[in-house]
């Protein structure tokens, strides 16, 4: 639906449900508290008051490093409120990380919660931007406490009469392929979001209660946690935790959600954990969703068969804010992503541009008005991936003649193997469907002749005849998928080196193979 000029999204995030008479219910709820609709319009328009009396003016931006809890969105919508500009920023980096981003944005105020206070604490002084640092939560009284300046400011705001294409918040790209990218989203992206995936696609409803293990400052758990579910009133449950499989197999077993969206590499995990059963929790799940990386088919499959509630695989990307392919409830197929729904336009390109037929490898762009407004200061990349209306992804694809989209690699991620084209994620599927495999990721490496092969990473359920097994594993591959895509090579790693969302990160295995060659 076409949103007025005059638009900011706290009005219609926030401030409606109040109207619609949801004020009562639970908007969000953590492991210590709940926050009401009503009390998240109260904290935000306080959030707005202390932002703005502390001389925080509209456009400038207030960066958010804050684990995810009934604070966060407090936070997020006072600031867009206010129209000052939240940066959400990953909360598993480093102190040099936090450094670049917090450069790059030229915040003018932090939000930390305690526990990540010591990260940045080195940094607090050196950065010429940043005037206001606000804690949440701890007992440390250096810096001034986030619920202190709340309780202290008014409980009335008068909204920000902001634009409908001004940018209201950033999302820093995850860097699965280099430094990450400040991704510009306006006001009317979260209930495009909400409109178009949330509604045509998972049918979201009033009574639903979401939970995802994508934190907020991912596009993925943004979008699951506060614009799907606020566009109709629905509660989110919140976990600062990490979500290991025994945590949120807990939270099932509390809060009973209906909507849980999680990544491939946690639904493996869960899977080899010894109480993830259907009667550990899951009774109150009518949708599962993953999304950060093409899921398994066989890990789909047999999700489904034990918990008895299928996955819907999709694909998204922080600059398109959320998914924008998927399957459907009611139109599952395992080992696709889908079929192109409302709100988005799909094609396939080869390197020149041209589109491609069904059954030929091309990249995916799409078009769709959750689009970023393009990468801060990075020109060349921005006009490089926002080409118009549509914004190339850097994910291979092929379609097939009934629409569905088959997901090959990332565009740097695939090779070819005497003269073929192999795609990495396929080589992988193949190996995680063998019960002994949890997860894989597969570079491409040369041989002594200098000839590219395939070079398997693994992760194994348990210790095992690793000489015995990797002959299997190879004849378990040329069966599936194709004799010369087999890893000719195969390594056993603890765990796979991955971004904070899950992407497991394919180039730092192809730096540690190049340098185990020389």
């Amino acid at each position: 639906m076409e949103k007025p000029r005059e638009y900011n999204a706290a009005t219609e995030m926030v401030d409606r449900n109040v109207e619609r008479g949801y004020g009562a219910k639970p908007a969000f709820v953590d492991p210590e508290r709940t926050l009401s609709y009503s009390d998240l319009q109260t904290a935000s328009n306080r959030v707005a008051n202390l932002l703005t009396g502390l001389g925080i003016r509209r456009e400038a931006r207030v960066a958010v490093l804050m684990l995810d809890n009934v604070d966060y969105p407090s936070v997020f919508w006072g600031a867009i409120r206010a129209g000052i500009v939240p940066v959400c920023l990953n909360t598993l980096l480093t102190t040099e990380q936090y450094r670049y981003m917090l450069c790059d944005s030229r915040a003018q105020a932090l939000v930390v919660s305690a526990p990540l206070l010591p990260v940045v604490a080195p940094l607090l002084k050196e950065l010429p931007d940043l005037e206001h640092v606000i804690v949440d939560g701890g007992e440390d009284d250096t810096y001034p406490d986030l619920h202190d300046l709340m309780q202290a400011a008014d409980t009335g705001f008068e909204t920000a009469p902001t634009s409908s294409d001004e940018t209201a918040f950033w999302l820093y790209s995850s860097g699965s392929t280099g430094a990450p990218k400040g991704v510009r989203h306006v006001h009317t992206s979260p209930a495009y979001v909400a409109d178009n995936y949330g509604k045509h696609v998972l049918g979201i409803r009033h009574d639903d209660i979401c939970f995802s293990a994508a934190k907020l400052f991912f596009a993925y758990g943004l979008g699951a946690s506060m614009a799907i579910p606020m566009s109709v009133g629905a509660t989110t449950v919140l976990l600062p935790d990490r979500p290991t499989p025994a945590a949120v197999m807990a939270v099932f077993k509390t809060f009973q959600p209906t909507l849980f969206f999680g990544v491939p590499t946690l639904y493996a995990a869960m899977l080899a954990h010894p109480s993830c059963t259907r009667e550990n929790g899951s009774d109150g799940l009518r949708l599962c969703i993953s999304a950060g990386e093409a899921l398994p088919e066989d890990v789909g499959r047999t999700w489904q068969s034990r918990m008895g509630v299928g996955i819907l695989d999709g694909i998204g990307s922080t600059e398109m804010l959320h998914v924008f392919l998927s399957n459907r409830p009611d139109d599952i197929r395992y080992g696709t992503t889908g079929r192109e729904f409302p709100g988005y336009r799909l094609r396939l390109v080869d390197g020149d541009g041209n589109d491609v037929g069904n059954g030929e490898l091309g990249e995916l762009l799409v078009s769709g008005g959750s689009a970023g407004d393009g990468y801060w200061n990075q020109r060349a990349k921005s006009r490089a991936t926002f080409a118009g209306e549509w914004t190339h992804t850097g994910d291979k694809y092929t379609r097939d003649d009934e629409g569905y989209y088959y997901y090959a690699g990332r565009t740097d991620d695939m090779f070819k193997v005497s003269g073929r084209w192999v795609s990495p994620f396929e080589v992988e599927q193949a190996l995680v469907s063998h019960p002994s495999v949890i997860e894989a990721a597969v570079v491409a490496q040369e041989d002594d002749e200098g000839l590219v092969k395939p070079k398997a990473f693994v992760v194994l359920v348990e210790q095992a005849d690793t000489e015995s097994l990797f002959e299997i594993l190879k004849n378990h591959v040329k069966e599936a998928v194709g004799v010369w895509k087999y890893p000719r090579w195969i390594e056993v790693a603890d765990d796979l080196p991955k971004t904070a969302t899950g992407k497991i990160q394919r180039f730092r295995l192809r730096e540690l193979s190049a340098g185990d060659q020389t």
